[in-house]
């Protein structure tokens, strides 16, 4: 049984990583569209 675990554990682990590596790439380049958006009124000014 913790054979199993280990198993999948060792297999889903590094796509996980992965995953919550990208997307917090993905949330950092959203944080800084939406604060470009949100200046965008000021700067047309």
């Amino acid at each position: 049984m913790a054979e199993q675990w280990l198993t999948l554990l060792t297999e889903l682990g590094f796509p996980i990583a992965v995953t919550f590596y990208l997307l917090h790439r993905i949330e950092t380049k959203l944080n800084t569209l939406i604060e470009s958006i949100v200046a965008l009124p000021d700067q047309l000014k």
